[in-house]
């Protein structure tokens, strides 16, 4: 029911009692509304922003005001019909204001990050698929397979499993389409030999299950099995039937996405939390199933920051990203994209654990500063070296341009001497804007200050006199130059974790910087060592 059909009810409400006009009103309340739902979202007022309960009510109210009614109630309305016109309007305003309570806020959910595996992706995927396809299948026939007994010794035995043909192809809007030719050795005597074709031919594609996870869900398969060869004149109806009873196909077909290297252990590992320094974390979370291109398998992440194990709020809200899709086909198995939020995200999560908060020695000592400070004499007795504590004053911010990646530091430094206690004479502003430097080593994004650009230094506090700002710069600006940029690469110098899943790391990596994000192509390579343990060092 629309709003209008609600106008036309408050003329015939003056024909039934107060009682039965509330209940029809909120009979009308409770239904749902699609069409002025979907206007008011629409709106260019709240684009961007959700609208809870109470806005969307207050704003049809507004549509519908005394200019929306019947003329007769507008300029000549009767004592009643205005009393009812004023108790409708100040119950759908309580009643407007009860509903919001009961809806639940809305959580923030938009992508900062994501991948898309491509069709040579899926193919390296395929070929070191294939020994562990063999190794489980050789298990799974063989291996399980009752052995002859005396009484039937005739009997036919899988004696060989060899893995053919083993490949994965990409279905657009689909999933994929996984294709497998397996050739068995068959004995039923030891002068007895063939060999039959086992073909299997599924779909599979990426689902996210109630608990958030990604797992692999077969879709269809389709078994065949057929006879090759004969190396003997044998009854082959017969033979292929006592086969077809050893070969359990259901069972192959419901468990042949254990056939591939990534099972659903290995997608679940993707939303793991890793480690960025010893009480910093990050952790990637599938938003939805992977979309299926002609480019590759298209999947969106959101990151979130853990610091003491407890989730922090994003510095500002994620501007939607979307992956940026390749115009032809890549070679690389893989393309990795990271919006400029994630970088403002990281900074802000290292700021937000201390990580950012440095002591940085000078090469000054307070009597070679009394020199040019005069009020500093007063303050030591004795000659002691000059230290720079400088804290975070506010969140870091990354910008990201064509080739070139910067980052903005807003720091305070307390500048003074001696450790027990600490005596600061001097309060310093100081805006950093240094170059990033971005790399990839196996799984871990290097991101290093390759050099300062800028910085500003402004006095805060002083306890020691008005300086001029040239001489600021003078004492403390080399100091900071160089120690800030170290320091920053010494908390960083362990990397940050990229979205991956267990056994496999990155090669042949080409990264690209572009306005708003960071686009890394690679290639994959299964790990030697298989379950390698990843901890903070």
């Amino acid at each position: 029911m629309t709003f209008d059909k609600m106008d036309e009810g408050v003329n015939r409400m003056d024909t039934h009692t107060s009682h039965q006009a509330a209940n029809r009103l909120h009979r009308t309340l409770l239904q749902p509304a699609a069409v002025p739902l979907a206007t008011t979202v629409s709106s260019p007022s709240l684009l961007g922003t959700p609208p809870n309960r109470t806005q969307l009510w207050e704003l049809s109210l507004a549509h519908h005001s005394e200019d929306k009614l019947p003329q007769h109630l507008l300029f000549n309305p009767s004592p009643r019909q205005v009393n009812r016109q004023s108790a409708c309007m100040a119950m759908l305003r309580t009643l407007s204001v009860l509903l919001s309570l009961l809806v639940p806020a809305h959580s923030t959910r938009s992508p900062d990050c994501g991948g898309i595996l491509t069709p040579s992706g899926l193919r390296y995927l395929a070929e070191v698929s294939k020994p562990h396809a063999e190794s489980v299948l050789r298990r799974d026939l063989m291996d399980s397979a009752p052995a002859p007994s005396p009484t039937s010794p005739s009997r036919n035995q899988i004696i060989s499993v060899k893995v053919d043909k083993f490949s994965l192809t990409l279905i657009p809007d689909t999933g994929m389409r996984l294709s497998i030719e397996v050739d068995l050795g068959i004995s039923s005597a030891p002068s007895s030999t063939k060999e039959m074709r086992l073909s299997i031919l599924a779909d599979l594609h990426v689902d996210m299950n109630p608990e958030g996870n990604l797992e692999l869900v077969t879709s269809d398969c389709k078994p065949t099995l057929e006879e090759v060869q004969s190396a003997e004149e044998t009854d082959s109806k017969s033979s292929s039937s006592d086969v077809d009873k050893q070969i359990n196909v259901e069972k192959i077909c419901l468990e042949v996405s254990k056939l591939l290297l990534f099972p659903n252990e290995r997608l679940m590992s993707l939303a793991a939390p890793f480690p960025i320094t010893p009480n910093c974390q990050v952790q990637y979370l599938p938003l939805a199933a992977p979309m299926y291109s002609e480019q590759g398998i298209i999947i969106s992440l959101q990151t979130t920051f853990q610091v003491a194990g407890a989730a922090i709020p994003l510095p500002v809200s994620p501007v939607p990203f979307s992956m940026p899709e390749p115009a032809r086909s890549s070679p690389s198995h893989l393309i990795l994209a990271f919006s400029e939020h994630f970088y403002t995200s990281l900074f802000s999560a290292l700021e937000e654990s201390g990580a950012l908060n440095v002591s940085l020695l000078s090469s000054l000592t307070t009597a070679t500063l009394a020199e040019r400070i005069t009020q500093m004499g007063s303050l030591f007795q004795e000659d002691l070296p000059v230290v720079l504590q400088a804290v975070t004053r506010s969140s870091p911010h990354v910008v990201l341009e064509e080739d070139k990646a910067i980052v903005q530091l807003f720091l305070t430094a307390q500048i003074g001497a001696g450790s027990s206690p600490f005596q600061s004479f001097l309060s310093v502003n100081v805006d950093v804007t240094a170059r990033l430097q971005i790399s990839v080593a196996d799984t871990r994004m290097i991101i290093s200050v390759a050099a300062v650009e800028d910085i500003e230094l402004s006095l805060a506090t002083s306890d020691v006199g008005p300086i001029l700002a040239a001489l600021l710069e003078e004492l403390f600006l080399p100091t900071l130059r160089e120690e800030v940029p170290a320091q920053i690469n010494k908390v960083l110098r362990q990397g940050v974790f990229l979205p991956h899943i267990a056994s496999f790391t990155y090669t042949d990596v080409n990264i690209t910087i572009h306005k708003d994000y960071v686009l890394i192509p690679c290639n994959l390579q299964l790990e030697a060592k298989t379950g390698e343990a990843r901890t903070w060092e």
